[in-house]
């Protein structure tokens, strides 16, 4: 169970979480997306309805509604399902500050559906809202590692600083095996000098948990959603969707964390 957290926005973590999700489906893998966050880019990106009717994540956090409630295949090819997010999750975290053991509420019935014959997955991909709030929170609880894009721009590390202390202060506490296992660098331009140095900044912050895959910037990969779609079956043949298999692959390679 991947978390896919940055609390920067704009750093791809929705194009990191379904490209890397569909890939792994193409590959053969059984994978769920549980699109934690309010604005619903992942449920969209896989081709799934999420309007207010529709039950979602915010259904099964309130506890109206199972995890088997809710998910559902998504248009992708392979076994690629989604629990949706829609807008109701945007006030969720109020409603569940409330609760005894509010940082457990997703962990819990995620557990229940990952043990019963529905759920069987070799990944499950959490993708977060853009802040350190209840439902980063959550995702971080509920996860056994956590996978963090990185942009390839100015300030790219101060923000893995923050999540980094997050995640730390969340190992100590609430989920002592959590660990950051992948690091993705994402929005490469290699015409630049600063995508370079950002790059080999990472790769000596972090060491071998950077995932030799690059994810460039590239057009295919923004374009992609509009449709409905992943890069991966918008447009297989592009640099952005052959990057992020080969991620996916190295990913794969490298199996669950061991620590």
């Amino acid at each position: 169970v991947f978390t896919v957290a940055n609390q920067k926005g704009g750093v791809g973590k929705t194009t990191t979480t379904v490209n890397m999700a569909a890939a792994l489906a193409k590959l053969g893998a059984r994978v769920l997306v549980i699109d934690l966050d309010p604005q619903g880019n992942a449920s969209t990106a896989l081709g799934i309805d999420h309007h207010g009717d529709i039950l979602g994540v915010y259904d099964v956090l309130v506890g109206r509604a199972e995890f088997q409630d809710v998910v559902q295949k998504s248009t992708e090819e392979g076994e690629l399902y989604c629990a949706p997010s829609n807008l109701n999750l945007a006030g969720v975290e109020i409603e569940i500050v409330g609760f005894e053991n509010r940082e457990y509420t997703l962990r819990a019935t995620l557990d229940a559906y990952l043990h019963s014959a529905q759920g069987s997955y070799h990944y499950v991909f959490i993708d977060c809202p853009p802040s350190l709030g209840l439902l980063t929170l959550n995702a971080l609880v509920a996860a056994r590692e956590v996978l963090i894009p990185v942009q390839c721009e100015y300030y790219a590390l101060e923000g893995v600083t923050q999540l980094m202390n997050t995640i730390n202060l969340v190992n100590q506490s609430l989920n002592p095996d959590l660990v950051v296992s992948t690091v993705l660098l994402t929005m490469f331009d290699a015409r630049t000098n600063l995508a370079n140095d950002v790059a080999a900044d990472v790769r000596l912050h972090f060491g071998d948990r950077v995932l030799n895959a690059v994810i460039p910037r590239a057009v295919r990969v923004s374009e992609a959603p509009s449709f409905k779609q992943t890069v991966i079956s918008y447009d297989s043949t592009s640099v952005g969707a052959l990057t992020y298999v080969e991620a996916a692959f190295e990913l794969a390679e490298r199996g669950a964390s061991k620590e």
